[in-house]
């Protein structure tokens, strides 16, 4: 794994923590954070590919879009 990718990971997985911390919700194990933060990052790489955004702004959106699921 690349460096660019281990960092886009942590960056993920800050959001994530941001996120739960912010609705009030129990933080994950970290081996739960760090798949679902690959799995976000597998995402956004995607996207990326096909709409040519930036993966950042991607990350974003996606854990917003979490957010919203785990709230209803």
């Amino acid at each position: 794994m690349g460096f660019i990718r281990r960092q886009e990971e942590r960056l993920a997985i800050r959001l994530l923590t941001w996120q739960y911390q912010r609705i009030k919700m129990p933080i994950p194990a970290m081996e739960a954070l760090e798949i679902h933060a690959a799995g976000l990052v597998d995402d956004a790489h995607k996207i990326a590919r096909e709409r040519g955004r930036n993966v950042v702004g991607i990350l974003k959106e996606l854990i917003a879009d979490i957010r919203k699921r785990e709230k209803d």
